[in-house]
């Protein structure tokens, strides 16, 4: 089997391994969808981007949570879709921990904190390679996420203020509810272009890109 092929199949079966998760997930923490979803935006000015494309024909947003198994799990199709399509689709990521993850909230705050050092892409992406390390705790995990600061080599006296400062926690909620607002029940949650989209395989996916860009 050809290193194409096995990557292709890997990333079927993480997908397919995510969503199996991801019903688990929108079961036990679902909610009511807000009457004023309308009001809410899928995406704002200061939502964080992977990468942004000029044309702005396609964006694709993923609501998320960085102790969320399912999103884990899905992280190498998404990294994929950076790869494949991060030239025409611009990718944008925000905050959704649940309550039921006991650092989730601590993740994201240590992943706003670095982002205002303009590591956000750096942290986001050690959060989910370093998942198995530090998740489902029910210990914080806040020195261990720390490190992760220490290792990119942020300021860490600036990391500490951001880490602590009312205002970061501030920004993750309004992420959070504008997700709330949208009808997000459970992470992770796709839209693309507005719209929340569903995706049962990879393949839907790249199917749902493609005629985005059509």
């Amino acid at each position: 089997m050809s290193r194409g092929i096995r990557w292709s199949v890997a990333l079927v079966v993480a997908f397919a391994v995510g969503l199996g998760v991801l019903l688990l997930v929108n079961r036990s923490d679902s909610a009511p969808v807000p009457a004023d979803g309308a009001a809410a935006a899928v995406v704002r000015p200061d939502s964080h981007r992977l990468n942004t494309v000029a044309d702005g024909k396609a964006t694709f947003v993923e609501f998320l949570d960085f102790e969320c198994e399912a999103c884990r799990s899905v992280y190498p199709a998404i990294e994929q879709l950076r790869t494949d399509y991060g030239d025409r689709v611009s990718f944008v990521v925000r905050y959704f921990p649940l309550p039921g993850h006991f650092n989730a909230e601590r993740a994201a705050r240590a992943v706003e904190a670095a982002a205002q050092q303009g590591r956000f892409e750096q942290m986001y992406q050690r959060m989910y390679e370093t998942q198995a390390e530090w998740g489902e705790q029910r210990t914080p995990k806040d020195e261990v996420f720390r490190g992760y600061a220490a290792d990119l080599g942020l300021d860490l006296a600036a990391f500490d203020a951001a880490y602590t400062d009312p205002a970061t926690l501030d920004r993750i909620r309004a992420d959070v509810a504008d997700g709330e607002a949208l009808g997000v029940q459970g992470t992770p949650t796709f839209f693309l272009n507005g719209e929340k989209i569903e995706p049962t395989s990879y393949q839907d996916l790249t199917d749902a890109l493609d005629a985005a860009l059509r």
